[in-house]
């Protein structure tokens, strides 16, 4: 981007994507073009959008810098298996009467320990759900660094079912927490948005992958041989868990300067304003898409089911929970400090560190990738 007025056309950028976390960094810069002013798309175009995925890309101006096919809201993935053993129901009804709010979580937490069964997997399994949830931005008007009362809420859960051994001590991404979404897994369920049950989470259910062009939306019987006693396919359903949150999402910004707008607008009209495209992708993929009407079309679509959630149509809840994203208190510094706070925490939550220890490190880490900032008083 820096050497993008020097380049010649064909190596000039004219898209690139952001993520939620970072997206304000470029969104309030002149990296970006507004949609509608300057790479032409229209009111109508972005009107069937989820209102959220528009806020996000909104500098301060006003101007809106960037366009989704996604939408991310979340959902609690548990395993079926484990709920009929533990509550004596694996109906979602039931399972989420049970996990509504974060002190039935907790019992529930306790009831799957006396069981043998752990409630998460590790420290970083319920963030998204308090970080996504907050009062306030990391950063106030005076550049302080301010931990919300829900980024305490996390800790103090975190370091309470470690300390009970309601996890199995594992971080996102590593081996022990793909492991635990396994047949050999004891965990009783994972906060997952969209993206993540019909990738990440049946990726690791399975104990052999899917081969190559075979899909749920594909040929019906080769899909079923493929799934069919397959690791713990059809063991997992999913509910609105404790609380409403969402996770991630990708969103094409025009970069400034791209000699290709015409092509540019093109391809953001037909990737994420078009409904029969935006429905086409949910029903290739399962993933939840950046339509209204679409989506409820599908929620209220009895013959649409995913298999792998044991018939259950996710997508149905996925829109309720859409309804109540909250995207005004993101801020530029998110990516770096959401990270930061769960990296220093990590060895508080071990024990190798006491809870003074962790927040200055926190502080540290943060001044020191963002010298701008403050700690507060």
């Amino acid at each position: 981007m820096l050497n993008q007025e020097n380049a010649s056309d064909d190596d000039k950028i004219d898209l690139f994507l952001v993520e939620a976390d970072y997206a304000l960094k470029y969104v309030n810069s002149d990296y970006t073009l507004d949609i509608i002013n300057d790479v032409g798309l229209t009111e109508d175009d972005i009107a069937g959008q989820y209102t959220y995925t528009q806020e996000i890309v909104t500098d301060g101006d006003g101007a809106i810098k960037g366009t989704s096919w996604q939408a991310t809201p979340g959902l609690f993935a548990y395993r079926r298996s484990i709920a009929k053993d533990v509550l004596g129901t694996d109906d979602p009804v039931e399972v989420q009467a049970a996990l509504s709010d974060w002190d039935k979580f907790y019992e529930v937490a306790e009831m799957a320990n006396e069981k043998g069964y752990k409630m998460l997997s590790g420290y970083d399994d319920s963030y998204r759900t308090f970080s996504n949830n907050v009062s306030a931005p990391w950063v106030d008007e005076n550049n302080n660094i301010i931990i919300d009362d829900n980024i305490y809420k996390w800790i103090e859960q975190t370091k309470d079912f470690t300390d009970k051994g309601y996890t199995n001590e594992s971080s996102l991404w590593d081996d022990q927490w793909a492991a635990d979404q396994g047949s050999e897994g004891n965990v009783f369920g994972f906060f997952y948005s969209t993206w993540g049950i019909n990738f990440t989470l049946l990726g690791n259910a399975l104990d052999t992958p899917l081969p190559d062009g075979v899909s749920a939306t594909g040929d019906a019987e080769a899909y079923k041989a493929a799934t069919e006693g397959n690791g713990i396919f059809g063991d997992y359903g999913v509910v609105e868990g404790p609380q409403n949150y969402y996770w991630g999402g990708s969103w094409l910004c025009a970069a400034a300067g791209s000699d290709n707008l015409e092509l540019v607008q093109n391809i953001m009209r037909k990737m994420t304003c078009d409904p029969d495209t935006l429905l086409n992708i949910t029903k290739d993929t399962q993933d939840f898409t950046n339509n209204v009407e679409a989506m409820e079309t599908l929620a209220k679509d009895d013959n649409f089911a995913s298999a792998f959630l044991g018939g259950q149509n996710h997508i149905a809840l996925f829109a309720e929970s859409a309804k109540g994203i909250d995207m005004s208190n993101i801020s530029a510094y998110d990516q770096g400090l959401n990270e930061g706070i769960q990296t220093a925490f990590r060895d508080y939550f071990n024990g190798t560190i006491d809870y003074d220890t962790a927040l200055d490190n926190f502080y540290t880490a943060a001044i020191e990738k963002y010298p701008e900032l403050n700690r507060p008083d």
